[in-house]
């Protein structure tokens, strides 16, 4: 009778939390406000004031790792000790911990590549009131008392630290052995929430610190919130939120946190781009204010000793402030100096990491819902891609592949042969994508949750026992991946002779990482669990997901050898996580607000260095009328991930479902996506090389443009291609931002070229959206298109080559074998294209190691005047004369099969 009430108990829970996926907006109930967030309110409360933290002066030394030295407050006595450092590439780092270390403070270093390289200073000034540091263009001014960093480049004040004297850190304490409304007001020791009972061991911890950016006009950054790319201020309303939580049907338009925490801004103004980083894993809050409203202090606003000069310098009453606060955690902040948006996004990917190469197939089109039935399925699913001539590269299977819900294993009915099932779809050059969550069900005929129960691997309760929520297995523990022995044990799974069924070809997919609990406060596991090295989950929650995923990483290296990339889908992220794995913007509706948010979301995830970013094309929840399914899918082309998925009870919407007219857009759509690979590939590499991100706002290539700096409605693919997606029903007209005075843009499809700078109506139709060549770019393309992007590797390139006012232009192509990680070392092919005085070059960069069988096929040249009739090749063939063939609706020069491979230098000269 017992074992039977919790059976049925377990399907009630489960059939309520699935139900939940049917509501049309979130519970805010559910969900904290500052207010109800103990630390977030008491911190935010602080008015703008002297700091009472001061530097004691005696304690200074100046060494190689940096500057050290003591900090008192002088309001409780404690004393706390301070790291200044220099690091290569205009980035400087601030860490404050205290004295008195009656527990450690965790520090989430694996967010970084690894300790940073440390710059030395060129000049030391070490005054009574401050302390005077410069390297390059970069001064630091470090102020005794009250405390206070003033960063300058080149004479301009950029970043101040503390101005307001926000700077908070609750020092550990001995708990009372009475906890009442005096010492617990604000939730010092416990906190309540709902049903919740957060038990403080170590009481109030929290960290917090106001950063003002004078002359800054905007702030972006802080993934992942649906919201616009720059940040609005906060004022009264409550501030940005970054602790990773499951939030399904998300609405839009809010700074509620969502799956993802990226504590990286960048602040920008007319003159130049400064970033900061926020090294901390707990909960955090972040306010955003112009600095007029937020009280800057006069001394600084009124005039500002000139370091060099010895003059003063008027500093305008304009800039931003933030300050962030979280709840544990040191203080250990990058500031990164710039000047340019693309030098704050490299110095930021020096710290955490760029992405490196994906896996050339994972940058096609992935076709998914919750859940194909069977691997029957499965098969004629891909069969009918062939059919109706739509390029594939994955097909995806959701939790409904388990046996009742459980990892590594397979449903012994419609899963009963799945190494037939991944070799079918490896025969035609396709890979399979499974769904790994971090809830491991409680059954003792699991082998996973025996041996986790028996080896302590489990995550612990407040108690100690292993901790217990539920999620969609029902009954479930979590691995606790801070524990090495777990991450050993975990990636083992995945070894070929443990999983069952899988090759090479089958990648992972993890959900549900941030972790999501259905009955845990704020659907996620409570803060004062424990993990290994009794490091609580309020100090680790952001960066849970990161752990989990590295897990998997180093499971499907070990899987290979070492020798092929993994790919892997994560949910939940945090700074690094683009190191491991792409990330897309959740549980979304069928709905046009949110394939317009997608949009700003993922540029927000490019700027946090995340690139490899997309939406469940369609929207997950609800069903997309065809108009709206068509343009999302016309869109999802220009974000790096490109997945359609759907949940568990939308209608089917396999793109032959959906009516001749409705499939043959998609068609056309996909077709767009796999001829632009090339283009992608060379950017994630151009992103490895540089940090620059894949898509990007229209401020970061015109950041002297004021009408770029709120444009997030547009995006740019590297610099090459502007796109303004359709997200509204039923336009026939939409406004596109051109930018840039002196560019020239050529409408993708026509070519008709676009010289306005501003925002010029274009009459458009259902067949595509507006996309343009930006003058002076040279786009490699593939227009043959396969039914995957494996059979497409050594097929010819088209070059299109559009022209600047100057009549110039340039472009890369890079290439390997799109799965190993040979590339490393050195076999791959890195071509740089050129064209200048009627002539176009391809140049070799590397020493060309790496061997293919793919050709010019054609050259197609925008923008140029009716003159030439021919064109001279130079190769290793010797010299040629090629036909040459003019188009004069659309101005331009189309030079068919030059026949030159790609793996040799060669010029063509035209006549």
């Amino acid at each position: 009778m017992g074992v039977n009430y919790i059976i049925f108990n377990h399907f009630i829970l489960i059939f309520f939390f699935i139900s939940l996926y049917h509501i049309n907006a979130v519970d805010r109930s559910k969900f904290k406000t500052c207010d109800q967030s103990g630390f977030c309110k008491r911190l935010r409360a602080s008015k703008p004031e002297l700091s009472p933290f001061k530097i004691i002066r005696n304690s200074i030394n100046v060494s190689s790792i940096g500057v050290e030295g003591s900090l008192v407050n002088a309001d409780t006595e404690d004393f706390y000790s301070f790291l200044l450092q220099f690091l290569e590439d205009n980035t400087i780092r601030l860490r404050i911990n205290e004295n008195k270390i009656i527990r450690h403070r965790y520090q989430p270093l694996k967010a970084l590549i690894s300790e940073p390289y440390q710059h030395p200073f060129e000049t030391i000034e070490l005054l009574d009131d401050y302390l005077f540091f410069k390297i390059g263009s970069i001064k630091v001014k470090f102020i005794v008392s009250p405390l206070k960093l003033e960063i300058y480049n080149k004479d301009d004040l950029v970043i101040v630290a503390n101005d307001l004297g926000k700077f908070v850190f609750e020092h550990y304490r001995p708990k009372p052995e009475t906890i009442n409304e005096e010492n617990n007001k604000n939730g010092e020791w416990e906190e309540r929430f709902h049903e919740h009972i957060d038990a403080k061991r170590f009481g109030p911890m929290a960290v917090g610190m106001d950063f003002s950016f004078p002359g800054a006009t905007n702030i972006y950054g802080l993934p992942s919130h649906a919201d616009s790319v720059s940040l609005k201020t906060t004022g009264n309303t409550d501030p940005y939120r970054l602790y990773n939580t499951d939030i399904f049907e998300y609405e839009l338009n809010e700074r509620m946190a969502l799956y993802g925490a990226v504590p990286v801004i960048q602040a920008h103004g007319l003159n130049q781009t400064v970033g900061l980083f926020w090294l901390n894993a707990a909960e955090t809050w972040v306010n955003v204010q112009k600095l007029s409203e937020s009280g800057f202090n006069s001394n600084v606003m009124e005039k500002i000793v000139n370091l060099v000069a010895g003059g003063t310098k008027l500093v305008q009453n304009s800039g931003m402030n933030t300050h962030f606060m979280s709840e544990t955690g040191i203080l250990d902040v990058f500031f990164m100096c710039g000047p340019s948006f693309y030098d704050v996004t490299r110095q930021y990917s020096r710290l955490t990491g760029a992405a490196p190469l994906p896996p050339y197939f994972s940058l096609g089109y992935h076709q998914s819902r919750w859940n194909y039935n069977d691997q029957d399925d499965v098969k004629t699913v891909a069969e009918n891609f062939d059919k109706y001539d739509i390029p594939l590269d994955v097909i995806w299977l959701d939790i409904e592949y388990t046996h009742d819900k459980k990892y590594f294993t397979w449903d012994p009915l419609k899963f009963n042969d799945p190494e037939s099932m991944v070799h079918g779809l490896a025969a035609k050059g396709r890979k399979l994508v499974i769904i790994i969550d971090p809830h491991i069900k409680r059954d003792f005929g699991y082998f996973l949750h025996n041996d986790a129960t028996h080896r302590g691997f489990y995550v612990k309760n407040k108690d100690g026992n292993d901790y217990e929520g539920w999620c969609w297995p029902g009954s479930s523990s979590y691995l606790d991946f801070l524990n090495p022995e777990v991450n050993e044990y975990y990636s083992s799974r995945y070894l070929l002779e443990n999983f069952k069924g899988t090759s090479e070809d089958v990648h992972i997919w993890n959900d549900m990482n941030e972790p999501s609990v259905f009955n845990g406060p704020e659907v996620t596991m409570p803060k004062d669990c424990i993990h290994h090295g009794d490091w609580e989950h309020r100090d680790i929650h952001n960066i849970y997901g990161l752990f989990y995923v590295m897990a998997t990483y180093d499971g499907l290296l070990k899987r290979s050898g070492g020798k092929k990339r993994p790919f892997i889908l994560s949910r939940s992220f945090f700074s690094g996580t683009q190191r491991y794995a792409a990330i897309w913007t959740g549980d979304n509706m069928a709905e046009w607000g949110h394939l317009k948010m997608s949009i700003p979301m993922c540029l927000s995830s490019a700027l946090g260095g995340i690139s490899f970013c997309g939406a469940d094309v369609g929207g997950f929840f609800g069903n997309p009328d065809k108009q709206l399914f068509s343009r999302w899918y016309q869109t999802g082309v220009y974000l790096p991930f490109y997945r359609a998925h759907s949940h568990i009870d939308t209608k089917r919407r396999e793109p032959w479902l959906m009516g001749n007219e409705t499939m043959h857009l998609i068609r056309n759509a996909i077709r767009e996506r796999q001829s632009l690979m090339p283009l992608y590939y060379t950017l994630f590499y151009e992103h490895m090389q540089t940090g620059a991100p894949v898509i990007r706002p229209l401020v970061m290539e015109f950041p002297k443009e004021k009408e770029t700096f709120d444009i997030d409605d547009q995006l740019l693919l590297g610099k090459s291609l502007l796109i303004k997606p359709v997200v509204e029903a039923d336009v026939t007209h939409v406004d596109v931002y051109f930018p840039g005075a002196n560019e020239i843009w050529y409408n993708k499809y026509t070519y008709q070229q676009v010289k306005t700078n501003g925002v010029k109506t274009i009459k458009i139709s259902q067949n595509e959206i507006p996309v343009y060549i930006r003058g002076g770019s040279i786009i490699p393309i593939r227009n043959r298109i396969r039914r995957s992007s494996a059979l497409t590797l050594h097929d010819p390139f088209t070059l299109i080559v559009a022209l600047d006012i100057n009549g110039t232009a340039s472009g890369q192509l890079y290439l390997d074998d799109g799965e190993s990680f040979e590339y490393r070392n050195g076999k791959y092919l890195l071509l740089h294209f050129t064209f200048l005085n009627n002539q176009l070059m391809s140049k070799i960069v590397d020493d060309g190691r790496f061997k293919t069988k793919a050709w010019i096929e054609k050259i197609i040249i925008i923008g140029i005047p009716n003159m030439f009739r021919t064109g001279i090749i130079n190769s290793d063939r010797g010299q040629e004369e090629l036909e040459a063939k003019y188009n004069t609706d659309e101005y331009s020069l189309t030079i068919r099969k030059p026949g030159v491979s790609v793996a040799v230098e060669w010029s063509i000269s035209l006549l």
